[in-house]
């Protein structure tokens, strides 16, 4: 019979293997997300976790992609709706909507609401047929997989250091 292991044991373990990696080592895979109709990639260490969207509260006089606060574990996070954030439609909550909670190094309790995960992507299997826009710094390369589907590159650690991002208030 195999050994139950609690999901802290788990989450530890992998940050230690993780951690054990070679400074040299570049990461291939990343994480698949909907936003709006396009397929993003994220790098897993940009991301803390991802969870279900629990109950948000509205603050007003804020951004429509401003989502509010939700209530994580008894800590207040703030809530960007990433697609309503890029200009498309805000994502409509459903059983398939995530919370993308930002890695506390990149910016403390923040979190990213996107329509959909998509799953772990490896972009050594893609082919880049974009370079990264230097207009948009928070966006990287699109890659296309096997399949024909386009994948753009979300580069978090920019995102969040960019004034619109950061200005959610209205006034």
């Amino acid at each position: 019979m195999a050994k139950r292991v609690s999901l802290r044991e788990f989450q530890e373990s992998v940050v230690a293997r993780l951690r054990s990696l070679p400074a040299t080592h570049t990461a291939t895979t990343k994480l698949g997300i909907q936003v709006g109709d396009s397929a993003w990639l994220v790098d897993l260490t940009d991301v803390s976790e991802v969870l279900p969207v629990p109950g948000l509260i509205d603050v007003p006089l804020t951004r429509r992609w401003f989502k509010g606060v939700a209530n994580i574990r008894g800590n207040l996070f703030s809530v960007v709706d990433l697609p309503g954030f890029l200009g498309d439609e805000p994502v409509q909550l459903n059983a398939s909507s995530r919370l993308l909670m930002i890695h506390p190094r990149h910016i403390v309790n923040s979190a990213l609401l996107v329509n959909r995960m998509l799953g772990l992507r490896n972009v050594e299997n893609m082919t880049e047929v974009a370079p990264a826009d230097p207009a948009v710094p928070w966006c990287g390369p699109t890659r296309r997989d096997a399949d024909g589907r386009d994948w753009r590159e979300l580069k978090l650690t920019d995102l969040v250091q960019q004034t619109p991002f950061l200005q959610v208030g209205t006034i």
